[in-house]
């Protein structure tokens, strides 16, 4: 560890004090700062990773005696400045103890506002009929940034844009202004709504990074693999029927000779294909769902991280903001955008698929699946049983078309991301509508019921163990964090969510076996 450390390329630290002789001694005092005595500090430096490298400096002076005694008189005076550190000559040592590590972490942590701007800030931008401001507290995730505690003099949208044209005019591109509520606050705005507080953060420190090379090959490999996972799902649809030649020589433990000619899977794999697409085509049509919302607003969004999962072909895409966004009502209509055109889609192939699954015209298309598989959803059993009727569905197999499959599979990823928690499409929107707060309350209720199993059933395990690993974390505040979406927006997210509990809330037996919803087994 010590040896790690000690080879740091950010931090050089000589433990020990060597002996000098006299003319190093003379040059160390000639260093800038250095006026008289040793001089025992850390020096900033150039660095090659964080900007930044923290030295220390020890200087010998030969003032007040040349030669030796002055050299015995500064190994002295360093002595006294740093007690228990042995002034005989030594390799180079290295102790955790002298770390200052607060200090350290002062240095290799972001960069903080600049004090000089804060008083041109608060001069300039502040006052009377602006915002008079009362304190100041950190503000960021480390405390890099200010947090200005104050009294509105105005409507707060008018009084923000205009602080925020200030700020530009004053310290150009260098920082970003949020708005955020007063925290600890004791009561609203005179003027209604909740008290406002402005922060300021570094443009650097608050933007998301740009996309770098290793995450394009990231995205290009899982795309490859959510490829590969939906046309897994179209054979396994279509599995009863694969023929019967290759059937028999791979189950018949008896079975001698060469395989069965391979050319038969050709036709087998090409009837799989239309499941694939469509589950395929339903994803990719919700990503532009979100890119088209977010373009008119100027807002950048990464490449989508598409996430294969054998069951459903897919569990989705991770599709990061690549710029702050900026008002609330924009965090929620990018996020509602990729569900509600998925959505769309999903159902059309659903419906469709099931109207053509009741015509005997198209019955060569049609594939066998258990009838318990409609089970699964209680609002697309109900649909299912509504279309289908009562014979069709109350058998051990029900034959569908292969919409119907791409569309089940379209509504329940959809309905998987629109649920309430982390950073999912259902989490951002509850954020933009309703705050942190009621996120961090729905979220709790959401792992819950994911983890007994109420909400997607089989899948409830491994969707609760995605979202945690990855999408547990919420948005970062927007600019304006404070102004409210309006009440439209409110109840289309309340009757979004309705509707995806109804889609991932499994039949239970009793309920099934009234509605002759497949063939109830009882053990």
């Amino acid at each position: 560890m010590a040896a790690a450390l000690a080879s740091s390329p950010l931090v050089h630290l000589t433990a020990s004090r060597p002996r000098l002789p006299s003319p190093r001694a003379s040059v160390a005092s000639s260093a800038p700062g250095c006026s008289r005595g040793v001089c025992l500090g850390w020096r900033l430096a150039a660095g090659w990773r964080a900007g930044r490298r923290c030295e220390r400096l020890r200087c010998y002076s030969s003032d007040g005696g040349g030669g030796e005694e002055g050299e015995k008189r500064g190994e002295e005076e360093a002595s006294a400045a740093t007690p228990g550190v042995s002034s005989e000559p030594s390799l180079l040592s290295f102790s955790v103890d002298n770390i200052d590590t607060v200090k350290l972490l002062e240095l290799l942590g972001p960069e903080k506002v600049d004090p000089a701007d804060v008083k041109a800030i608060k001069e300039n931008l502040f006052g009377y009929t602006t915002f008079w401001l009362t304190k100041e507290e950190p503000f960021g995730d480390l405390g890099e940034g200010v947090l200005f505690i104050g009294n509105l003099r105005g409507k707060r949208e008018e009084i923000f844009a205009k602080l925020q044209r200030q700020l530009r005019e004053l310290t150009g591109d260098k920082y970003n202004l949020f708005m955020v509520e007063e925290p600890n606050s004791e009561g609203d705005d005179p003027r209604g709504g909740p008290r406002v507080s402005f922060g300021l953060l570094r443009k650097e420190v608050s933007e998301p990074g740009p996309t770098t090379l290793w995450q394009y090959v990231i995205s290009l490999l899982l795309f490859l693999l959510t490829m590969f996972s939906c046309v897994e799902l179209g054979i396994a649809s279509k599995i009863s029927s694969l023929p019967p030649e290759i059937v028999s020589y791979f189950t018949d433990p008896n079975a001698t000779g060469p395989p069965p000619d391979m050319q038969l899977l050709l036709p087998f794999v090409e009837s799989a294909l239309p499941v694939a697409y469509g589950v395929l085509a339903i994803q990719i049509f919700h990503e532009i769902g979100h890119f088209l919302a977010a373009f008119p607003k100027n807002v950048k969004l990464s490449i989508p991280f598409f996430i294969p999962n054998f069951t459903l072909g897919t569990f989705g895409a991770i599709t990061q903001f690549k710029s702050i966004l900026p008002d609330k009502k924009t965090m929620f209509d990018i996020s509602m955008a990729g569900p509600v055109a998925g959505a769309a889609l999903s159902f059309s192939m659903f419906f469709v698929g099931l109207l053509l699954s009741s015509n005997p015209v198209g019955a060569n298309d049609l594939v066998e699946v258990p009838s318990q598989l409609f089970q699964g959803s209680l609002l697309l059993g109900l649909i299912s049983r509504a279309t289908l009727g009562y014979r069709a569905m109350h058998a051990a197999t029900v034959s569908i078309h292969p919409l119907v499959i791409a569309g089940w599979c379209g509504l329940t990823t959809t309905a998987f991301n629109m649920l309430p928690v982390g950073c999912l499409d259902g989490g951002r929107a509850l954020q933009g509508a309703f705050g942190k707060e009621a996120l961090f309350g729905f979220g709790l209720t959401t792992y819950s019921l994911l983890g007994l199993g109420v909400l997607g059933g089989p899948l409830s395990l491994t969707w609760g163990l995605y979202v945690l690993i990855c999408q547990r974390t919420p948005e970062k505040p927007c600019l304006n964090d404070v102004s409210d979406v309006g009440t439209w927006r409110r109840a289309a997210l309340i009757a979004s969510v309705f509707l995806v509990v109804l889609t991932l809330i499994p039949l239970w037996d009793e309920l099934a076996e009234e509605l002759g919803v497949g063939l109830v087994t009882s053990f």
